[in-house]
């Protein structure tokens, strides 16, 4: 899977929740005030959805989840 595959993929979910598709793969969703606590946890559910794993704590960094460019390329350096 491609850095772009899975942009697409994060995009299409987030924008599935949110109700602006007004912001950019580097913007913080957080700070933008797009993303709850309740949603971020669904977000890291798509992300061991997608991925087939279980991630751990030290994964469950806020900075890992800001944007859909660091979801992307968190969930690159942990796809088996």
């Amino acid at each position: 899977m491609s850095d772009s595959d899975y942009k697409t993929e994060i995009r299409e979910f987030l924008e599935g929740f949110v109700a602006s598709d007004d912001f950019e793969d580097a913007d913080d969703i957080f700070a933008l005030g797009l993303v709850s606590s309740l949603m971020a946890m669904q977000l890291v559910l798509f992300v061991e959805q997608r991925l087939g794993i279980r991630l751990e704590s030290e994964d469950l960094d806020l900075n890992n989840f800001r944007s859909i460019d660091l979801v992307s390329s968190f969930m690159l350096s942990r796809q088996l």
